[in-house]
């Protein structure tokens, strides 16, 4: 089997050789489609996933992003009916319009978004890093295509481990590499027990945002306030507080906000309910499209604003929610990973998750990781500035305004928790 691992960090979680030549020919305008219709795939399945996830307790944070980009290197290996229902599953828009990619170039315009990302974090305002990387069996014998295509799009370069003879030393060396990428804030990645001496490949990502507010929230202004619980149960929790000028908007059970990070390139949104009890309603209608909807008519105005100060970790394991959701052959012994070695003998054992997130007065701090292990077979008039008063359970996402990627995605259910 094959192990595949990725990690994102952010203050909030991608895929080819071959397609270059043709992607070197191509229109900056036909590039902007194709990442565009990746981007809107990407975002999909976000919320899609999202939806499967909502239905456990408490608090709740996860990297999409990361979790895209650790399955895209995964899906340059897949073939036939697996790579079929990974890219269903996954949003991938191979071969339908308007962007009719092969795998490909799916990979070729998946990488260059993770390029995107990474140009932009060393030089803005703000730390982002999208790091990737393959961990082998040594001399077991992945295809040379395989390896250059990840390595070449994705930067996910192979260093070979032994998960036969040392399987504790390889996790480890594993997880120092996920812990250093996201700055110390995810560790223990892979817990003891995922991986043994039939573990084949670990495939990881990392991705780590930290930035400060645009507009920075003062300390001597937090004060403790009440936070209503979803029981109705209230706990005194530090609330921000400001009152400036934001884009806002609302319509009648629904109150939105964008928080702009330093250079206005990276943002936090914060979709909150109106009604107490109303974090449900808002989950059951959290699609692409009404989140699209409710941002195109976000508007600048005078907002006063409380929010609650917060950090949240969350960890899943994937399996099961992505066979459920069609991508049963990928974790089975009809799996087909023949495009990594030329045969038909891997198949995930486990899709590991695992994401940070610490909001103060400063800004956001973020973290998320991933691993895939195989082995072996509207605005409403007033003139008074509105309250925007997050004293209740909200949905947040942190989103790159330059293509739209939903980076992090989460709700607040308890900021003590």
């Amino acid at each position: 089997m094959k192990t595949f691992q990725w990690c994102l960090v952010l203050i909030a979680a991608a895929l080819i050789v071959g397609g270059c030549a043709a992607a070197e020919n191509t229109t900056a305008n036909d590039d902007s489609d194709k990442q565009g219709t990746i981007v809107q795939g990407n975002n999909t399945f976000a919320l899609e996933l999202y939806a499967k996830l909502k239905n456990a307790d408490g608090n709740l944070f996860f990297s999409p992003y990361s979790i895209s980009t650790a399955l895209a290197m995964t899906y340059a290996g897949a073939r036939g009916r697996t790579a079929e229902q990974m890219a269903d599953v996954l949003r991938f828009p191979i071969g339908e319009p308007p962007s009719h990619l092969n795998s490909r170039q799916l990979a070729t315009e998946f990488g260059k978004l993770v390029k995107d990302l990474n140009a932009r974090g060393e030089n803005g305002a703000y730390e982002l890093i999208v790091a990737n990387a393959l961990w082998g069996q040594k001399g077991y014998g992945f295809l040379a295509e395989f390896l250059e295509l990840v390595e070449t799009h994705y930067g996910g370069r192979l260093n070979e481990v032994d998960f036969v003879e040392a399987t504790e030393t390889s996790r480890q060396t594993i997880n120092a590499w996920v812990e250093k990428k996201t700055n110390e804030k995810i560790k223990n990645l892979i817990p003891k027990g995922v991986l043994d001496s039939m573990t084949r490949l670990v495939l990881t990502n990392a991705i780590y945002f930290k930035g400060n507010w645009a507009q920075q929230f003062r300390e001597d202004r937090t004060r403790e306030a009440p936070f209503t619980l979803s029981d109705g149960k209230k706990i005194d929790v530090p609330m921000m507080n400001q009152t400036k000028k934001f884009n806002y908007m609302e319509t009648e059970t629904l109150q939105a906000l964008e928080l702009p990070y330093v250079d206005n390139e990276l943002s936090m949104i914060v979709l909150l309910p109106k009604e107490l009890d109303g974090l449900g309603e808002l989950e059951q209608s959290l699609t692409l499209e009404k989140v699209t909807e409710w941002q195109s008519k976000l508007g600048k105005r005078e907002v006063i604003v409380s929010i609650p100060k917060f950090k949240l970790t969350s960890q899943f394991s994937l399996a099961a929610v992505l066979k459920a959701m069609g991508m049963a052959d990928a974790f089975s012994r009809s799996a087909n990973f023949s495009g990594m070695n030329g045969k038909r003998d891997l198949a995930i054992s486990a899709v590991i998750h695992k994401a940070y997130v610490d909001v103060n007065e400063e800004g956001t701090e973020a973290a998320a990781a991933t691993a895939v292990t195989m082995r072996l077979t509207s605005m409403v008039p007033t003139d008074r500035p509105p309250v925007f008063r997050a004293d209740h359970p909200f949905l947040f996402l942190i989103r790159d305004n330059q293509s739209g990627s939903i980076l992090f995605i989460g709700r607040l259910m308890n900021p003590k928790a």
